[in-house]
């Protein structure tokens, strides 16, 4: 235990997600370390970031206004909607190129351990878009986990009354992989997904 200012910093980077008691000394030291106008630099980042970013009107992506670049993009292809969990995934998605829809960004996703059910998300946002009748697809793309499964299949039985093309992201082996490292999910995942090859 350290005392006064030392330790408070180490106890709030310790309250950051990912960052345990050992990392946040770490983080801790190194900003005592640092020059004076590098943890300026760094606070004045985070108050900026508190300041001027929220979340989108539209999808709920991180965005400096109203609504985020992707929304406001004409060239979009706005029949269709890539549901994410966190802005974060919006983010992975963009980088391969080879979506080119709007997204609707949840909030995070179903988990009754943690207290997170329907309502705590952005679906009663995400059917409004819906009910216009303009989507004719809606791409679930929650993480590939209990919790993911259990949004996306949600989802599914939701949307379903409405007539519109719901599909799910295609999960199995990653590329340079070893089959027998592969968890029997994750193997039985690939094998369901499997397509034919055309010569």
């Amino acid at each position: 235990m350290y005392e006064g200012a030392v330790q408070n910093l180490i106890d709030e980077l310790g309250r950051l997600p990912g960052v345990g008691p050992k990392s946040a000394q770490r983080i801790a030291f190194h900003l005592l370390a640092a020059e004076t106008a590098d943890v300026k630099r760094l606070v004045h980042a985070l108050v900026e970031v508190k300041e001027r970013v929220r979340f989108c009107a539209v999808c709920g992506n991180v965005a400096e206004e109203s609504e985020c670049r992707i929304c406001r993009d004409p060239r979009r292809d706005t029949a269709v909607i890539c549901v994410v969990e966190e802005s974060k995934d919006v983010v992975a998605i963009e980088r391969t190129r080879e979506f080119r829809g709007r997204y609707h960004v949840l909030g995070g996703a179903i988990s009754p351990i943690e207290g997170i059910g329907p309502d705590d998300l952005r679906i009663k946002d995400l059917m409004t878009r819906l009910s216009d009748g303009q989507i004719t697809e809606l791409i679930l793309a929650t993480d590939p986990n209990l919790e993911g499964e259990a949004t996306a299949t949600y989802l599914a039985r939701l949307v379903k009354p409405l007539g519109m093309k719901v599909t799910r992201l295609a999960s199995g082996l990653p590329v340079g992989g070893d089959l027998e490292y592969a968890d029997e999910v994750t193997l039985g995942r690939a094998f369901e997904g499997r397509r034919s090859l055309e010569f």
